[in-house]
C-alpha cells in the first residue's frame, strides 16, 4: 500500500505486502539513501532498511536481527536520542539492546545493514551510542548510569577500552542522550532527573576524564548534537503548562569543560521537543514537536546563533502523529521523522533555504509498538 501527499512522490512499501512485492524490495538497486529504524522488539530486536530506488520510491530493502532484545513497549520506551547511529565515516551502524544490556555493530554495504558483532554493554539499560573516529561510546540508564568506551576494529568488531567505565553524576539520572565533538575532545551527556549538560574531557586512549557538571538554566533538556564546527544544540522539552512551552538553545565549550551559551530557549512553538537533526553542511537544525505533531526549523549561524526557518513551524502532522526521533540523509537532501502514532517515517525534502517539502510517508510500521532509533545514509 502506498499513501502520498497529492501530487508528490509516493515512497511507501507496506510490511505486509505480497511475496512478489516483498521479492521486488529485496532485490531493488541503485538506491542512493537509506534510512534504518530499529524496532526495539523485546524477544528480537531489528533493524528495518528502507533505500530509495532507481524509481525514486524508498522500499523495504531488509531486515536483520541486532542478536539482541529491545526493550518492548509501547511510545517511545527507551526515551532517548541516538539508540541507532552510523558512524562518521558511514562505514558501521550501531544499535542497543536495551533487555539484554548489549550493542551492536553492522557493516554498511550498498546502504544494507551486515551484522558484524554484538558485546555487552558493561552496564545497565543502554539507550543510546555515538562513534568517533573508530571509538564507541554507550551509554547506559540503569543503575547508576555510566558510558562505555569500545575500539572498532578493521572489521567492525568492538572491544572494550580498559578502564573505560565511567559513571554519571547521580543514581536514576535520567540520561538519555550521548555525543562526541567533531575533534574528538568532548563527549556530551544528557541527564533528564538533574537537568545537567554533562561534559567530558576524551584522553588520547578514549577514555573519559572528570565530568564537568553544566546545569541548564533551562528546564527539560534532553536532547544534544554537535554542528560539523563544533558548536552544541541542546533540545529543551520544558514542562507543558498548557502552552507550546520547547525550545532550543545553542552553547560554545570553553577550554575548562563549561558551556557558554549563545542562543538562549528559542521557542520551536510546541510541545515535546526531545529530538533534533542538523544538516551535514551545518546550515539547518530541525526539532520534533512530539506532543503538538508539528517540525520547526532553525538556521545556524558561524557563531553558532539560531534563528527560526520562515515562521518556525515547517510541518503540520496528523493529530497522533507521535512524531518522535529524526534523521537526515548523508548528502543533506531528506529529512525523515519516526511517528510512532501513525506507524509510518515522515520523509521530506530539505529545500536550499531550509524549508521542507513533504513527499510522503513510508507505511507499515505497527501503530504504538516501542520502535525506537532512527538513522539515514
Amino acid at each position: 500500500m502506498l499513501k502520498s501527499v497529492p501530487g508528490l512522490l509516493a515512497v511507501a512499501l507496506c510490511l505486509g505486502a505480497s511475496a512478489a512485492t516483498m521479492y521486488a524490495a529485496e532485490t531493488i538497486g541503485g538506491g542512493s539513501t537509506s534510512v534504518f529504524v530499529m524496532t526495539n522488539d523485546k524477544v528480537k530486536n531489528e533493524i528495518l532498511t528502507y533505500q530509495r530506488g532507481f524509481d525514486g520510491q524508498f522500499a523495504l530493502r531488509r531486515r536483520v536481527a541486532t542478536g539482541g532484545r529491545g526493550s518492548g513497549g509501547q511510545t517511545d520506551p527507551l526515551q532517548s536520542q541516538g539508540a541507532l547511529t552510523i558512524s562518521g565515516d558511514h562505514t558501521l551502524l550501531l544499535a542497543v539492546n536495551s533487555a539484554s544490556g548489549r550493542v551492536s555493530s553492522f557493516h554498511l554495504l550498498n546502504g544494507v545493514p551486515v551484522f558484524i558483532d554484538q558485546e555487552y554493554s558493561d552496564g545497565a539499560f543502554p539507550i543510546a551510542v555515538t562513534e568517533h573516529n573508530g571509538t564507541v561510546y554507550v551509554l547506559n540508564a540503569g543503575g547508576s548510569g555510566a558510558v562505555v568506551a569500545f575500539n572498532a576494529d578493521g572489521l567492525g568488531r568492538l572491544h572494550e577500552i580498559q578502564n573505560s567505565s565511567t559513571f554519571l553524576t547521580s543514581l536514576n539520572s535520567g540520561a538519555s542522550s550521548i555525543s562526541v565533538s567533531p575533534n574528538g575532545q568532548w563527549l556530551i551527556v544528557i541527564e533528564k532527573a538533574t537537568n545537567s549538560i554533562d561534559v567530558f574531557p576524551v584522553h588520547p586512549d578514549g577514555s573519559l576524564g572528570a565530568v564537568v557538571n553544566n546545569k541548564s538554566v533551562t528546564p527539560g533538556v534532553f536532547a544534544t548534537l554537535f554542528t560539523p564546527t563544533g558548536q552544541l544544540i541542546v533540545s529543551e522539552n520544558q514542562p507543558n503548562n498548557g502552552t507550546d512551552t520547547s525550545s532550543i538553545s545553542s552553547y560554545t565549550i570553553n577550554a575548562n569543560g563549561s558551556l557558554t551559551p549563545v542562543s538562549q530557549s528559542l521557542p520551536t512553538f510546541g510541545n515535546g521537543n526531545c529530538w533534533n537533526a542538523i544538516t551535514p553542511n551545518g546550515k539547518w537544525v530541525y526539532v520534533d514537536n512530539a506532543g503538538t505533531f508539528t517540525v520547526a526549523g532553525f538556521s545556524i549561524a558561524s557563531s553558532s546563533a539560531l534563528t527560526p526557518i520562515a515562521n518556525t513551524i515547517l510541518r503540520t502532522l496528523p493529530d497522533g502523529a507521535t512524531n518522535l526521533d529524526m534523521a537526515i540523509s548523508g548528502d543533506g537532501e531528506y529529512l525523515f521523522n519516526l511517528q510512532s502514532g501513525a506507524g509510518v517515517i515522515g520523509v521530506y525534502t530539505i529545500n536550499p533555504d531550509g524549508t521542507l517539502n513533504q513527499l510522503g510517508d513510508i507505511e507499515g510500521l505497527p501503530k504504538t509498538a516501542g520502535f525506537n532509533g532512527i538513522a539515514a545514509l
